[in-house]
């Protein structure tokens, strides 16, 4: 009997052709066609593959992408994204696994909200809402920093955690304000005004974690951009993932990938500041001994140059002494020529001295006035006139006068 019932059954399979058959039939059973769910365990590889899952609330399915599909999207999924996958079912042989090879993908519900998006960011750009000249400077120090936000939100523990550990000096103040939901936009632009009334910050991120296109939808809305450009204060946006895009990005004076880097980007890092402050110190000690190595040597030199107070008090009073010899020898040769010329004048003043020359046998006669008489004709008859003879003098009267 048994070996009747081994030639009655069935040929065996093998594992590989059980699972190639199996394979065969799903493809030809269920074409491709387009699967809603949310991305999660996204895996991109070095070969340019996605691995990723496609989730609902009930069940789950293993995806591939592969690399010549992922390079016609311009975007890049990301953990917790809702999408809508067009794909072919099939079975991984070599593991036995039931996946979706996906051909392309869009974000779930990206339709209308895009075209709102891309409306309004044209809108904005033609009036100059983005231009890169009016975005303001981020500070490089900030005295104080502001956080617009929801209080519940991950996002702000997260950018706390960060400014902590980056430079816990710096204060921080929180702005709360809803992210999400119906008419969070004019909060969100209604606290932007309120902290800049109060001009407590040098600079104010706007941040929230990630979500769905329509969880963040808020930072879409005009009133929200509007309220960043009115901003006097500096307002750096960070909204989401990286692959995130908000027209609230595109007004922001800085956008950041997320709200971690919003926090890293306005805060200095104390421990980078303390080793930028140990390198200037290391430079500035550098800089004072290389000064006084130089005044060192500068000293040097003017020591070999410097002479002994007493070689140059000596030098000074050979100066001195040949000083005074030069004198007392001129002073002697002018006095000479003094005493000579005195000789001179005095005999000049011999020979005019008016006593020589009546020694001589002249005589000197004047008028009643004192004046010298030299001419007989300045004279009258009758008149008294004083003769100074060498010895003695004689008063007379005029009788009579005539001329030689």
């Amino acid at each position: 009997m048994q070996p009747d019932l081994l030639r009655d059954s069935p040929p065996v399979l093998s594992v590989s052709e059980l699972l190639r058959s199996v394979r065969e039939v799903l493809e030809r059973r269920f074409p491709a066609a387009w699967v809603a769910g949310e991305i999660s365990n996204f895996r991109p590889a070095s070969s340019g593959h996605w691995y990723f899952t496609l989730k609902d609330e009930n069940a789950q399915v293993d995806c591939v992408m592969f690399r010549g599909r992922t390079a016609t999207l311009d975007w890049e999924p990301a953990e917790g994204m809702r999408v809508e996958a067009r794909a072919a079912v099939t079975l991984y042989e070599p593991r036995g696994r039931f996946q979706l090879n996906v051909e392309t993908m869009r974000r779930a519900g990206l339709g209308p909200l895009y075209e709102r998006f891309l409306k309004l960011k044209a809108q904005l750009e033609k009036e100059g809402l983005f231009d890169p000249g009016a975005k303001r400077p981020i500070p490089e120090h900030p005295k104080r920093i502001g956080v617009v936000t929801s209080r519940q939100a991950a996002a702000l523990r997260d950018v706390l955690t960060t400014l902590q550990r980056r430079n816990p000096a710096i204060p921080v103040i929180v702005y709360p304000v809803p992210v999400q939901g119906e008419g969070a936009a004019a909060k969100i632009a209604h606290m932007l005004a309120v902290a800049n009334a109060r001009a407590e910050c040098d600079v104010l991120l706007l941040v929230r974690g990630g979500g769905s296109i329509e969880d963040l939808w808020q930072f879409n809305e005009e009133v929200v951009a509007r309220a960043i450009r009115a901003s006097a204060i500096p307002v750096v946006v960070g909204v989401g993932h990286e692959t995130d895009v908000t027209i609230a990005d595109f007004a922001a004076d800085q956008r950041a990938p997320t709200p971690t880097a919003a926090a890293e980007m306005v805060s200095p890092s104390r421990a980078e500041l303390l080793a930028r402050v140990a390198e200037l110190a290391q430079r500035a000690s550098r800089e004072a001994l290389r000064r006084i190595e130089n005044a060192m040597q500068m000293i040097d030199a003017l020591a070999r140059r410097l002479v002994h107070p007493r070689e140059r008090l000596r030098t000074s009073l050979q100066l001195l002494e040949q000083l005074a010899a030069r004198l007392s020898s001129s002073t002697a040769r002018r006095l000479e020529n003094f005493a000579a010329q005195i000789e001179r004048l005095k005999a000049g003043l011999v020979n005019l001295n008016p006593g020589a020359v009546l020694e001589r046998g002249y005589s000197l006669t004047r008028n009643a006035r004192g004046e010298v008489v030299v001419d007989a004709s300045r004279v009258s008859e009758g008149e008294s006139l004083t003769t100074t003879l060498a010895k003695g003098w004689i008063e007379s009267e005029v009788r009579k006068k005539g001329r030689m």
